[in-house]
């Protein structure tokens, strides 16, 4: 029975936030990290625990902020950054496409799956399907294989290989230490390996079967544009003094005699300018960077330049002329431009691109797309001279679904940025030092050896998450203190009281996936670990069996494109329709839920 008298206003309070944090994180009305740390401010309100001045008092509440999980997360994208930025994960991308081949999609499945499962079980999942993602677009063109065929099985496969380890997925690392505030043993390197490895083996066989036959098969956005991309040329011009453009606006000229021109940027004095391209007014002087397109082009390349009539009458002088290049972006879940329009952000004038079109599955903007507000999977389609598109490949916002550029790779440190991170798995196995310190130790030998650079550190870490951790951390914590967790396990047991742990292990699980799928899954794992502690107590049984079917229900995102950040990549790289995902993921994550409601209890028995 739930005991409802032990209910108070604190406690109706922090359900309060809980619910608008909830509510929140499922609707995007602002960043996932910002509704955290808004419902930790709340909660932090001076007064509310009790007689203090403010609750920061209270040594409850500044325990949430001794959990060693978010510095541990934030050494671990250092890790990963520095093996990224050594080359060690370029050059395995480069490997599969010798070991994988062109011709057999099965052998090609095989081999990403496997190179993806094994690279994420030791470093973060993100960077690899963010390095391979050109590389498999890459081979798609350049064979009879279709992306929408490759790209999920490779999501899936590093959302599995993170299972594997205790730092191959953070949300491991977050339950870990909270179940480590609360009195359990600690997690060791390997523990969840012998169900991971079983996890990975069962999603595998699925994917390479029953999966593989509800892959679609579809065209991506980029296979559209491969006939396009290399045959393009930039021509800079300046205006003459008595050109008949002088005082007058784009439209007015060029572009009604040039229909198929496209201006990527207006310099006046060195300087480019920042107002609109159909409002600005040319001025004598004025170095015009155009690009053609169609017939124009075709005219262009035969007569050396804008010697055509048309240039001639408007009276502009060809300057130079160089090769351009288009290439295809996917806006990632945690970048900085969403929910921003092209106008806003000012594209064209801070990297000198031109955008020529920005498609979402829901439909594709090829004209007034400048008041799109940008989405997570949106796909931009952006033309430019080379060196202004590598600065925005270079950028972390926007994910190149092109071949990456050579230049930012630290030659000479692969070996280097490898010893490390092994040393960092052998120690973590065998020493039983806390995963923490090893984790700084690795991430700092990563800046002695110069494998990165301290900025290139400080940009790795994905800080929305690290706050997203803390602000949860602090709002779980005022859970436990006001005895909401308690009062959520009685609420558990009421329904499940009479059930065998298993079911209980059963139905935990279930629901960790499935909030996994509509929710942040490190605030799932924030906000569950409690309760499900509490529930091992009312039972009278081992906590441990439900920590690790907790750990692994927050990892079984596979019905949704937006439950985990790899998916949302490959669905806007890859061409697929929100239903693919849950026609491919359901089963699979139906299955797994089997798995571990069978196995769990043998590995880690309730008594």
């Amino acid at each position: 029975m739930i005991h409802w008298l032990g209910v108070n206003w604190q406690m109706c309070l922090v359900f309060g936030v809980l619910l608008f944090a909830m509510l929140a994180f499922f609707r995007e009305w602002v960043p996932a990290d910002m509704v955290a740390m808004f419902s930790l401010g709340i909660v932090l309100l001076p007064g509310l625990f009790g007689d203090d001045a403010a609750i920061l008092g209270k040594d409850e509440l500044l325990g949430a902020f001794s959990n060693a999980a978010p510095l541990t997360i934030a050494c671990m994208f250092v890790m990963s950054a520095g093996l990224e930025k050594a080359g060690c994960i370029r050059i395995l991308g480069k490997g599969f496409r010798k070991m994988a081949g062109t011709t057999s999609e099965l052998r090609v499945l095989v081999v990403l799956m496997v190179t993806g499962a094994v690279l994420s079980a030791f470093v973060n999942n993100t960077p690899v399907v963010v390095v391979f993602l050109p590389i498999v677009l890459s081979l798609a063109r350049s064979s009879e294989l279709k992306a929408s065929r490759l790209l999920i099985p490779l999501s899936f496969a590093c959302i599995l290989g993170g299972t594997c380890t205790l730092t191959g997925t953070s949300t491991n690392l977050i339950i870990d230490g909270k179940a480590q505030e609360l009195g359990l043993e600690p997690f060791t390197m390997f523990e969840l390996s012998k169900l991971g490895i079983v996890y990975a083996a069962v999603g595998f066989v699925y994917m390479l079967t029953v999966g593989r036959k509800l892959l679609p098969k579809r065209e991506s956005v980029t296979a559209d544009l491969s006939q396009l991309e290399e045959r393009e040329f930039l021509t800079q011009v300046i205006v003459q003094g008595d050109s008949p453009m002088v005082g007058k606006t784009l439209p007015e000229t060029l572009f009604k005699e040039v229909k198929e021109a496209r201006v990527i940027e207006v310099r006046r004095r060195g300087n480019p300018l920042d107002t609109s391209l159909n409002l600005l007014k040319i001025a004598a002087g004025d170095r015009i960077l155009i690009s053609v397109h169609g017939e124009e082009f075709q005219d262009l390349k035969e007569t050396e330049g804008l010697r055509m009539t048309a240039y001639q009458n408007l009276k502009l002088e060809t300057l130079e002329r160089r090769q351009s290049m288009m290439m295809e972006g996917i806006i990632g879940p945690q970048s900085r431009l969403l929910g921003k329009s092209l106008k806003e952000l000012k594209f064209r004038q801070r990297f000198g691109v031109l955008i020529l079109g920005v498609h979402r599955q829901s439909g594709e903007f090829r004209r007034n797309f400048d008041d799109v507000r940008i989405q997570a999977g949106d796909s931009l389609l952006i033309e430019g001279p080379r060196a202004a598109i590598a600065r925005v490949q270079e950028e972390k916002d926007f994910i190149s679904l092109s071949e990456p550029p050579e230049s930012p790779v630290r030659r000479g440190k692969a070996l280097v940025a490898a010893g490390i991170t092994v040393g960092f798995v052998i120690a973590a196995s065998t020493t039983g030092q806390p995963i923490v310190v090893l984790a700084l130790l690795a991430a700092l030998a990563m800046l002695a050896t110069r494998c990165l650079d301290p900025a290139d550190a400080y940009s790795a870490v994905s800080w929305n998450i690290i706050f997203l951790i803390i602000g949860m951390l602090g709002v779980g914590k005022a859970m436990e203190v006001t005895g909401g967790a308690v009062l959520m396990a009685d609420g558990v047991m009421a329904v499940f009281g009479d059930s065998s742990p298993v079911v209980v292990l059963a139905a935990i699980y279930i629901l960790s996936s499935t909030l996994t799928e509509m929710i942040s899954n490190n605030a799932v794992a924030v906000l569950l670990t409690p309760i499900v502690i509490g529930i091992a107590a009312a039972l009278g049984v081992e906590a441990r069996p439900f920590i690790v079917a907790m750990m692994f229900g927050c990892s079984a995102s596979f019905a949704t494109p937006i439950g985990y950040q790899t998916n949302t990549y490959v669905y806007g790289a890859g061409g697929y329709k929100f239903s693919d995902f849950p026609k491919v993921g359901v089963p699979l994550n139906l299955i797994l839920w089997g798995v571990a409601t069978v196995l769990i209890p043998v590995f880690w028995p309730f008594e």
